[in-house]
């Protein structure tokens, strides 16, 4: 007990706001009911193949491309707390209409706004996250963050399983519930949004650059450029795991994998809420890109964990946790590292477009892999997955290299 305290404790001393961002993401995410259940919509209800699936999803990811860049511009540009209020309306109004029309191909496009939506929310997210910690502080900030919304994900994927067959409706109505707490929540109780002022010689890169363009910022921060492509990488690999995962269950194990799959999910947030508190504290003096390879590796030997084992249920569970370990590591990286390498003033605006290329190589990565499963097999699918996340465990192990000669004031 000791012990988890110590642990709990390393949150201790953060500005009032970051615990109230924490609690609106816990309440949001205890509704995320449909997203997760996505793949499985589109086959079980609606009959739809996997390359017919993954066509949809990438055309959706494709067309949100705009909508990202729009909401880094968003929190360069106006108030980030109102940009979270006004988006989660826009969310909160498309799930409630869900909830009350009969699925069809309206309910797919609502959808998708309702996610766009929380898309274009995250760089204002972030942006105000970083706005409320000091560099010393950022990485505990993002790690509390990202512990609050996976205790809320431990209980909401096996719901949705359960919910699934019968009362799909009902969890389109959760959603819209959650999704609305969270914003009365943050409208009321974050009143203080003032930037801190960070002095620190660590903070030098974070200088505001305001009147300068993104453009001419990246072009003084090539390195940003592979960090993006290299994060990106891990985005469109992690993927799997809510696509060609949920196929296979419902394939082996029928109308049982969708509640299989709703438990393996509530694993990931089990293992997310034990974990990061534990890896935050053990591995605080580990660089970022060093945990971007970490996160990327683990990633793939929990695929691969998946892969070796399909049909053997108890192997998922460990597929899942070694696979959550790898995810622990990138996000306590990848804010982060973006926000101590970036001008404060730019934030949002790197935000977005790193959105905008994961969007991007996800898609292109989705299509491929729905071609591959739909034409030769599962085995042929996951194998290509592997093979593809090794190259970018390159591209990490590039940009640790030439990470360390080029931000030395951060090592």
């Amino acid at each position: 007990m000791t012990k988890d305290m110590n642990l709990l404790s390393q949150y201790r001393g953060l500005r009032r706001e970051n615990y109230v961002l924490c609690f609106g993401r816990l309440v949001t995410a205890m509704g995320s009911l449909i997203w997760p259940m996505l793949t499985m919509i589109l086959s079980q209800k609606m009959g739809m193949g996997a390359e017919h699936i993954a066509w949809i999803i990438a055309a959706a990811g494709i067309l949100s491309l705009p909508a990202n860049l729009i909401g880094g511009r968003m929190a360069d540009s106006f108030n980030k707390k109102m940009n979270i209020i006004y988006l989660d309306i826009v969310s909160v109004t498309c799930y409630l209409i869900c909830a009350v029309i009969p699925l069809s191909g309206i309910s797919i496009v609502l959808m998708f706004i309702a996610s766009t939506s929380q898309n274009m929310e995250h760089p204002s997210y972030n942006a105000l996250a970083a706005d409320l910690t000091t560099t010393e502080d950022r990485e505990r900030g993002y790690s509390l963050q990202y512990l609050g919304a996976n205790l809320g994900f431990v209980i909401s994927p096996m719901l949705a399983g359960y919910l699934f067959k019968d009362y799909l409706w009902l969890a389109f109505l959760i959603s819209a519930s959650a999704i609305a707490s969270s914003a009365v929540l943050i409208f009321f109780q974050v009143k203080d949004i003032t930037p801190v002022q960070d002095v620190g010689h660590n903070a030098q890169y974070q200088a505001e650059r305001k009147g300068v363009g993104l453009a001419a910022v990246l072009r003084e921060n090539r390195i940003i450029i592979l960090y993006v492509l290299a994060i990106s990488g891990y985005h469109a690999t992690y993927q799997m795991y809510s696509y060609l995962m949920p196929l296979d269950l419902a394939k082996i194990h029928g109308d049982s994998g969708a509640v299989i799959f709703g438990s393996i999910t509530s694993v990931n947030c089990v293992v997310v809420v034990l974990f990061t508190p534990l890896l935050t504290k053990m591995f605080q003096g580990l660089s970022d890109p060093v945990k971007t390879i970490l996160g990327q590796t683990l990633l793939l030997a929990g695929f691969a964990v998946f892969l070796l084992f399909q049909g053997q249920i108890p192997f998922y569970y460990a597929a899942m946790t070694i696979l959550t370990w790898g995810e622990i590591f990138s996000v306590l990286a990848e804010n982060p590292y973006l926000t101590k390498r970036m001008p404060a003033s730019h934030r949002g605006r790197i935000n977005g477009l790193a959105a905008v290329v994961r969007i991007g190589i996800a898609s292109v990565y989705q299509l491929v892999i729905g071609k591959v499963y739909e034409t030769a097999s599962s085995v042929a699918a996951w194998s290509t997955v592997l093979a593809i996340g090794g190259g970018f465990v390159l591209i990490c192990i590039m940009l640790a290299v030439k990470d360390r000669k080029v931000y030395k004031n951060l090592y």
